[in-house]
Order: C-alpha cells, then sequence, then structure tokens
C-alpha cells in the first residue's frame, strides 16, 4: 500500500506541475482561421456583490461557525472512514455511497458518447513544446488525445482526454461536449478491450488563464476522467478560442476485458 500511494502521489504531482505551466495546461487552437463556435448566452443572473460594514450578528455567527465545523467533519469522514456526525444530524448532507471498480493500467483505443453521438478514436499524446498538453494534429482533429503522462482511463487519479472543437473546414471531435449534463454515460475502451464507463459531475468552462489546476488536475480520491477542449469567444491567434471547456466524470462501471 505505501509503495502504490507513493506512485499516485508522484503521478498527481507530475499531472499538476506540467498543468501548471503555460497556459496552465489549457487546450489551444492555433488555426487563426479556424471557425469560431456560435455565441452562447451567459447562463444565470449577474454577481451579486455583498455590502461590507454591517456585523452579522451572534445567531448568524454561531450558524456559520457550526457549519464550517459540520463541513470539516464530513471531511475528515470522507478522508478516514470513520463516522463523527450523528445520522440525524448529517441527513442529507452526505452524498449517497457510490462504490466503483478500479482498473489496471490500459490505454484508451476508442471514446463514445451516446447522448452527443459521438465515436472516436484515441491517440496518445504527450507534451507540447510550450510545456502544455498536446493536442492532436490538424489532420487528426476527429480523434482524441490521451494525455499519456498520466492515469490510463480507469486507474486512480483524474485520466486527461483532449480534442479540438472545429477547424478550418467544420466541426472538430470535441464540437458538442458542451451539450453533455450531469448524469451522461461516457465509455472508454481499452487496449485490454474491457471499457470503462464513466458518469459526468458537470461541465464547466474557465479562461485559459485561471484554469483551476488543482480541481482539474489533482484529484486523486477515485478514477476520474477529464474531457478538455476549446470554448467561449474566439480571440485568434495561438490562443484561439478564450475559454477552456472541461467535462468531469467518474468512474461508475467497466466491463468485458
Amino acid at each position: 500500500m505505501r509503495a502504490s500511494g507513493r506512485l499516485v502521489a508522484r503521478a498527481s504531482t507530475r499531472l499538476r506541475r506540467v498543468a501548471g505551466q503555460a497556459w496552465s495546461a489549457s487546450v489551444a487552437t492555433t488555426d487563426p482561421s479556424a471557425r469560431p463556435l456560435p455565441p452562447r448566452r451567459r447562463a444565470g443572473p449577474p454577481m451579486v456583490r455583498h455590502r461590507f460594514g454591517t456585523g452579522p450578528g451572534l445567531p448568524v455567527l454561531a450558524i456559520a461557525t457550526l457549519m464550517v465545523v459540520i463541513v470539516a467533519m464530513l471531511g475528515v469522514e470522507r478522508v478516514t472512514g470513520m463516522t463523527l456526525l450523528p445520522d440525524r444530524l448529517s441527513a442529507g448532507l452526505r452524498p449517497p455511497p457510490k462504490k466503483f471498480p478500479v482498473l489496471a493500467a490500459s490505454r484508451p483505443t476508442s471514446l463514445a458518447i451516446e447522448k452527443i453521438d459521438l465515436r472516436a478514436p484515441v491517440h496518445d499524446v504527450g507534451i507540447a513544446a510550450d510545456g502544455t498538453i498536446a493536442v492532436p494534429d490538424a489532420a487528426r482533429a476527429q480523434e482524441a488525445g490521451w494525455y499519456d503522462q498520466g492515469p490510463t482511463p480507469g486507474q486512480y487519479g483524474p485520466a486527461v482526454i483532449v480534442g479540438h472543437v472545429d477547424t478550418t473546414s467544420g466541426p472538430a471531435v470535441f464540437h458538442k461536449l458542451r451539450e453533455l449534463r450531469s448524469g451522461d454515460r461516457i465509455e472508454v475502451t481499452r487496449t485490454d478491450h474491457s471499457v470503462a464507463v464513466f458518469e459526468v459531475n458537470s461541465v464547466d468552462r474557465f479562461d485559459k488563464d485561471r484554469l483551476p489546476v488543482d480541481q482539474v488536475y489533482g484529484d486523486f480520491s477515485r478514477p476520474s476522467l477529464r474531457l478538455i477542449t476549446c470554448g467561449g469567444q474566439w480571440v485568434g491567434g495561438e490562443r484561439g478560442y478564450s475559454d477552456n471547456v472541461v467535462v468531469f466524470a467518474s468512474l461508475v462501471r467497466a466491463r468485458g476485458g
């Protein structure tokens, strides 16, 4: 177990180190003539800034302190497996337990997402000259690229698969990635002929200069998957699009192999 823990820690450190370089390991479309995504309406109400200066009062402070303690104890429970909170106090706060398999290392060969009618080959990509995670060549824009310095899909930690959103001739492999929603399924076929089935947790969009490295690359608590492509506004140049679209997914089952 100690040796396994050291390997996980090394993988996590290496992934975060690479992710923190250049554009925080963003996926960039370098072709300045690539077709931009259609404009997208910002969801939700505008942000409300709270005023400060008036004290919240003791009752509010007491409730806030209690919530901090509860959240901290829930965090300890998740790490240690020990039950610290009474059931009636924590009812509705703990996420439902979800078992998951852990698979041996095996490179991905293809990706399928029924929700967006996506079926694509997957090949290995490494580190680009600028220190970011490389993306498939433009000639392979209908293929996805698995970052071969990180976990394989099904191992502990985030397996990272990247792809283009479009090209000069039209949509690319991850053009519809932003349409995914929580609960959608992603299937990754591996070289050992097993299929790792992931469930989408969330789909987020981040400015390429502010990609949250720990959130995207740092969770080694379970087998997970990150699908990354470009999004937001077209700004041109080497940057391409302003943002990255990131799909967060967790392994829920495996079959075959």
